[in-house]
């Protein structure tokens, strides 16, 4: 008994071993694909050509027709509630001085039920 053969021990524990990180490298992995996942869907739910699009109607809109109240006005909400499911306002206030330029200090909100926008720019 005081010669026996240890070496059979040493693979079994090495077996466990390499089940172990295995185990804990197959983890981290799917953990990883899960992160990576809903970092994609966040960037995917952000409307940035939907904002754009809108700050790009509205400055026509300042552009034609300036802080004057009309039909157009109530056809860009409706348009974005209609196309894109997402309710919109802006206003339109009268021109102030902002460094020697006379400019219109506009308003907008964007909220599509995931993403609210608001901003106030001067065009």
């Amino acid at each position: 008994m005081a010669c026996m053969n240890e070496e059979g021990q040493w693979i079994v524990l090495m077996g466990l071993l390499v089940a172990v990180a295995l185990f804990f490298l197959a983890l981290i992995i799917n953990q990883s694909a899960l992160v990576g996942q809903t970092t994609a869907e966040g960037v995917l739910e952000f409307p940035k050509n939907d904002i754009r699009d809108l700050r790009e109607a509205v400055f026509d809109y300042v552009k034609e027709f300036g802080d004057a109240d009309n039909a157009v006005r109530e056809d860009i909400i409706a348009i974005s509630l209609e196309r894109k499911n997402a309710v919109v306002s802006f206003t339109v206030n009268q021109k102030m001085d902002v460094s020697g330029h006379w400019l219109h200090p506009v308003e907008i909100h964007y909220n599509n039920g995931v993403t609210v926008y608001n901003e106030t720019v001067y065009y």
